[in-house]
């Protein structure tokens, strides 16, 4: 039974984004083990396919639009979802569209993207689902943080999207809350990614052999001073490699060859590591699983990455979080919450980051035994929720 999922995925220009591509290999994983066929939207069809098993279309060519150009493009896909209107031979939607034709639901999947910042995924999300609608089908919309900015009329796009689907998954209470606002329900879950690379036998926060910092740093600072802030973190990394042992540095937005030039996150930690007078080391970007092995496996992660503290967290590694503003602010302390972590800091305090790395230290043994004993809750909760996904193919 073909089921079609977008997500942000597809590797473009050799680089590769852990995150996105991490709660797209969930959804297709827990869509096969429940019998289903998943088709990819992705912005490079070739290379998913290869990379998950499956077949995979392009995306119906939202990309690069502007947002009045973004609006009309709308409205022609759904006037030739309505049979009003007919696409021309060499539009990018029509591989879309056949794919819907085939399918029997449209999963879309994480997420962070819905905001008016990002108004071609707000456009694309949307009406994706409405031409799923317009065929019959049931929509389910997972691993979701909407907004905090969704302006007029994107909040009424989203809000419309949500009232239309058969399931609606968010990852933390500030994007619940907004969904609540608009007089509809969402179910409340971990990020999709959390128990990626975890077997059936492993448990949340078990003790196991630990080693070192990871640093994985995003290079949004939201308008401040560059030099500032890098020079801080940079001191942070250097405190760490004193107090609890050797720094390795791991892009989770970088190139795919290890032997390429530094870009993306990689870029941004070579500064640091030259700021530092402590020693470091690089780890190269690598796959989603192995990302989240490496910092499963740390005594601390200092990050201003989203999913380094979705994979670190559920094992009980302490995590030390940098926000830039209200959005990361949202994400990073919804991911952290839900395993009763408190370590978000804002990029206006780090000459307070030392002591409250101190701080962090010092709980690491309750923060692994709470992610213990939250554990098994949230991972049944996780299945739970696939469960009701897969189900909503059936009705």
């Amino acid at each position: 039974m073909s089921v079609l999922i977008i997500g942000d995925v597809g590797v473009l220009d050799g680089m590769f984004h852990i995150g996105d591509e991490a709660m797209f290999e969930v959804a297709v994983d827990e869509l096969v083990q429940r019998g289903l066929a998943p088709v990819g939207v992705s912005s490079n069809p070739t290379e998913t396919a290869a990379r998950y098993g499956i077949p995979a279309v392009g995306r119906l060519g939202f990309a690069g639009l502007d947002r009045a150009q973004s609006a009309r493009r709308a409205e022609h896909l759904l006037a030739v979802g309505a049979g009003m209107a007919e696409l021309e031979p060499d539009d990018p939607a029509r591989e879309v569209l056949a794919a819907l034709d085939g399918a029997r639901m449209l999963v879309n999947a994480g997420g962070g993207n819905l905001a008016t910042r990002w108004h071609s995924h707000v456009f694309e999300r949307s009406t994706l689902a409405r031409l799923a609608r317009l065929r019959g089908l049931p929509v389910v919309v997972t691993g979701q943080t909407l907004g905090p900015d969704l302006d007029l009329p994107d909040d009424q796009i989203v809000a419309r999207m949500l009232r239309e689907a058969a399931l609606v998954g968010v990852r933390e209470p500030d994007t619940a809350a907004l969904v609540a606002s608009w007089g509809l329900a969402a179910t409340l879950t971990v990020d999709d990614a959390s128990f990626l690379g975890f077997g059936e036998g492993d448990a949340a926060g078990a003790e196991a052999a630990r080693a070192g910092v990871v640093v994985s740093l995003s290079g949004w600072f939201a308008g401040r001073p560059a030099d500032e802030v890098e020079q801080h973190i940079a001191a942070l990394a250097d405190a760490a490699a004193r107090t609890v042992g050797p720094v390795a540095f791991h892009a989770h937005f970088g190139p795919l060859d290890p032997a390429a030039p530094a870009r993306g996150d990689a870029a941004l930690h070579e500064r640091i590591r030259q700021r530092m007078s402590e020693p470091s080391t690089v780890i190269p970007t690598g796959t989603s699983r192995d990302a989240a092995a490496l910092v499963r496996g740390a005594d601390l992660l200092i990050t201003g990455r989203y999913h380094p503290a979705v994979f670190a967290a559920p094992a009980g590694t302490p995590v030390l979080a940098l926000s830039a503003d209200r959005y990361t602010r949202i994400k990073l302390g919804g991911a952290l919450g839900h395993w009763g972590q408190t370590g978000v800091l804002d990029l206006d305090d780090l000459p307070e980051a030392p002591q409250r790395l101190t701080t962090l230290l010092a709980d690491s043994t309750a923060i692994r035994d709470e992610a213990a004993a939250r554990g098994p809750r949230l991972r049944a909760a996780s299945r739970a929720w696939w469960d009701r996904v897969a189900a909503s193919a059936h009705n």
